[in-house]
């Protein structure tokens, strides 16, 4: 195992941004907006309930690059993003359940 995948084992993706209180009613393509002007956003989901389907106010945001996260992370956290001041940090790695 090289020094690549330790950092990738150890969660150090940079690239991934969590995005917390978000309206229910926030869609991926208004996340992606808020955050395009940062960099290229590769990937943006919003977490949804498995059995309503209705969100639960948070989501993740992806960019090709670590210093375009840098830079969402600096510019949108406490910024408003469909009416709620947006919660944005570096994502923590899902722990094992």
């Amino acid at each position: 195992m090289d020094d690549k995948d330790n950092k990738a084992q150890a969660g150090d993706n940079q690239n991934k941004l969590y995005v917390g209180n978000l309206s229910y009613n926030t869609t991926v393509d208004i996340l992606k907006d808020a955050f395009s002007k940062f960099g290229d956003v590769v990937d943006a989901v919003i977490i949804t309930d498995k059995m309503s389907g209705r969100s639960k106010g948070f989501g993740f945001v992806e960019f090709a690059k670590a210093d375009d996260a840098k830079k969402a992370v600096e510019g949108m956290n406490g910024k408003e993003i469909d009416g709620r001041a947006a919660v944005v940090n570096v994502a923590r790695p899902q722990r094992p359940r």
